[in-house]
């Protein structure tokens, strides 16, 4: 996607305004390209929808006379159309980002967003894999099935990548965004620095493993590179898209017969998860993870109460009781 905003209807000095929050986003805050796709998406349906409410061209002194009332009715027009409330909240997220930093750089001001209340989300829990489901993935990356002749140097890839992911908890975004002078090769090197959300960066301790594997990709990496090219590549060699990373999975998925939460992103879950249950504490988890807020992670000690629930459930000998009693009735 070009991200190049050149709405019809949409004024010289929208389009100029909305570009150069395009490029703030791209230069300063350098966000990843999925990140900015999906910017540009939301905010290109929200003028089409300024275009059409108001009737006429749009400009951005429309913008800055804007009330309450349009905003809502933008939110209503979204349901109407089916979306769900996680999509209405990160679109009514977007539009303030963009209002947000027209008023910093004293474009225009207009508080009239910060007086909608926005969708109110249910809070997910997240979905780990077992221990024995992730060692599984791991192992599977380089299953002849999965890889289709593929060579070498992209089965190591492929492993490399699921090791980053559930030894390290990182994004896929963050493993994707990674450059050759990022990999672990010395033997002194025990952590990985990641570029996380916002442009921060953290530092990320690595197993041996992990190193012993990043290094044989690196040795069959398939030409000849510099210290600024991407670690990870495609066939081609381009930066490897994340799509492709998703499309490995679903195949592992298939072969293993794994739950349809088994995604990339589910790697990152599984090692928050196994850390807390192996007794790491949460600030420690915060840290490893990225989150700029301890809440976001704790989270993960949801998923260690439904499993306790669980476990509670089938081994309390009250419900053993029950259990028995109830097949000796039905006998």
């Amino acid at each position: 996607m070009s991200n190049i905003f050149k709405i019809e209807l949409a004024k010289d000095d929208l389009n100029q305004a909305l570009n150069t929050w395009i490029s703030h986003l791209k230069n300063e805050k350098r966000v990843s390209s999925h990140t900015v796709d999906a910017y540009y998406r939301d905010i290109n349906s929200f003028i089409h929808f300024l275009i059409e409410h108001i009737g006429g061209p749009l400009s951005l002194r429309n913008l800055e006379t804007l009330i309450a009332t349009d905003f809502r009715a933008f939110m209503a027009r979204k349901k109407r159309d089916g979306n769900s409330t996680r999509t209405i909240a990160r679109l009514m997220s977007s539009i303030r980002s963009l209002f947000e930093y027209f008023e910093k750089i004293e474009i225009i001001k207009n508080n009239a967003i910060n007086n909608i209340r926005m969708p109110k989300l249910p809070q997910s829990i997240p979905k780990p894999l077992t221990y024995e489901q992730a060692k599984d993935l791991i192992i599977d990356t380089q299953n002849p099935d999965i890889n289709e002749k593929s060579p070498d140097w992209v089965q190591i890839r492929n492993k490399c990548i699921f090791l980053l992911l559930y030894g390290c908890g990182l994004r896929i975004s963050e493993a994707l965004e990674l450059n050759i002078k990022d990999a672990p090769i010395e033997e002194w090197q025990d952590t990985i620095r990641v570029r996380g959300k916002g442009n921060k960066y953290r530092e990320v301790p690595l197993l041996s493993d992990i190193k012993e594997n990043i290094k044989k990709y690196i040795e069959l990496y398939p030409k000849k590179y510099n210290f600024d090219d991407p670690l990870f590549i495609g066939i081609r060699g381009d930066r490897l898209s994340p799509r492709i990373v998703q499309i490995i999975m679903q195949k592992m998925r298939a072969s293993l017969n794994l739950p349809e939460n088994a995604t990339p992103h589910s790697l990152r879950h599984s090692y928050a998860t196994h850390l807390l249950q192996a007794g790491v504490d949460l600030r420690s988890i915060q840290e490893l993870l990225g989150h700029a807020s301890l809440s976001t992670t704790q989270m993960y000690t949801k998923v260690n109460q439904k499993q306790l629930l669980d476990v509670h459930q089938k081994a309390h000998p009250r419900n053993k009781a029950r259990h028995l009693k109830l097949v000796s009735d039905n006998s």
